[in-house]
């Protein structure tokens, strides 16, 4: 038997969403209803700022989004900083996950490629997560962010893989029509063990078709 050079070697994996979540939301409900916003607001105003969308694409820093918050609720320096630690208070890493990704190497590459600011590499370097991948992929670094076809071309390229070779897992369904738009294979974050049990039948059926 032979194998096609198409089979599956990587998988690329997302971080806010799918390998880092907000396991515990009290602080920021409790924000929420200091600043007098609706469920999700905060998130929003966060994330979906202006600032935030210059960030992510290295054009801005994490201190200019802070500030963007700071002024739209007209905080001072002292709450402004305590909305920041609040705000990551609730999150953490999914160590099955990591652990998963783990024991798929040597033999099936690991990937990041996330849509993040431009200190998240010290981060994930303090966390030492940065261990677990093969290629990370920095939206701020590159200059594009999903789903911009161009980062996952990025990806791609640093592992010297088609399209076809990888697996992209995100808990966006318009970043997973992107990937696959581009020839990847697309697995929609569920719930870790659904997540894990998806990426595992889809290692299985192109393994299987694969090998001729």
């Amino acid at each position: 038997m032979t194998e096609r050079s198409t089979r599956l070697q990587a998988v690329c994996w997302d971080m806010g969403g799918v390998l880092l979540r907000t396991f515990d939301w009290r602080k920021r409900r409790m924000w929420e209803r200091r600043l007098r916003l609706s469920p999700g607001a905060l998130e929003r105003e966060v994330f979906d700022g202006p600032a935030s969308r210059l960030a992510m694409l290295g054009r801005a820093t994490s201190a200019d989004v802070w500030q963007e918050v700071a002024r739209l609720h007209a905080l001072s320096d002292d709450e402004a900083r305590t909305l920041r630690a609040d705000f990551f208070a609730g999150d953490r890493l999914d160590d099955e996950l990591l652990a998963y990704i783990a024991s798929l190497r040597p033999t099936i590459r690991a990937a990041l490629i996330s849509n993040a600011w431009p200190d998240v590499r010290l981060a994930l370097g303090e966390a030492g997560t940065n261990a677990f991948f093969d290629e990370i992929v920095i939206s701020a670094e590159v200059g594009a962010a999903k789903p911009d076809p161009w980062i996952y071309k990025i990806a791609l390229d640093r592992l010297k893989l088609p399209a076809e070779a990888a697996a992209f897992v995100d808990d966006m369904p318009r970043n997973l029509e992107a990937a696959r738009a581009i020839g990847m294979h697309a697995v929609l974050f569920n719930g870790t063990r659904r997540t894990i049990e998806a990426v595992e039948m889809t290692l299985r059926e192109e393994d299987h078709l694969g090998r001729v």
